[in-house]
């Protein structure tokens, strides 16, 4: 009876807590404040070092939010390339960062909703090369040089020019 009473309970709550969440449009009013996101992801783009930032709008220049993702907290977060085209409540501090309003995404925690378990990214993902997946080459190790002798030429008597 308990276990069912508990899963009414969250079942109640959950929506009135995605309830409290700001509309994309909306985030700009918190700048400074922990809050809550939420929007569809209309695009994942992917900056020339790597970063990645979720977009809430055809053209990112013109859109008022977006979340950024960057490069050395995949790991931790997992692949947001999946996020493309799903409705995204992120949580964190928002900020404000060359005109637009944004968060920093670093931790899968901050995603909730259906978009809060996402699959680890692929191991032989690298983000230098911007998708393209590399294992690295394998090269046999080289053989030690030895040490080069060299011979010196042999002690020659000079001879004097007689007149």
């Amino acid at each position: 009876m308990q276990r069912v009473l508990a899963l009414i309970t969250i079942a109640v709550l959950a929506p009135a807590a995605s309830a409290d969440c700001l509309s994309v449009d909306q985030a700009a009013n918190k700048i400074g404040a922990n809050g809550c996101v939420t929007g569809k992801v209309i695009k994942v783009g992917e900056g020339q070092t790597g970063n990645l930032y979720l977009n809430y709008c055809d053209d990112y220049r013109g859109c008022p939010f977006t979340v950024f993702v960057p490069r050395r907290s995949l790991r931790d977060v997992g692949d947001v390339r999946q996020l493309e085209g799903k409705v995204v409540e992120v949580h964190g501090r928002i900020q404000q960062y060359e005109g637009r309003t944004e968060i920093v995404l670093k931790h899968s925690r901050q995603l909730r909703g259906e978009s809060a378990k996402l699959p680890a990214v692929p191991k032989d993902f690298d983000v230098q090369r911007k998708g393209h997946y590399s294992a690295g080459k394998f090269k046999s190790p080289k053989p030690q040089k030895q040490p080069r002798t060299t011979k010196k030429p042999a002690d020659k008597p000079v001879e004097e020019e007689s007149q």
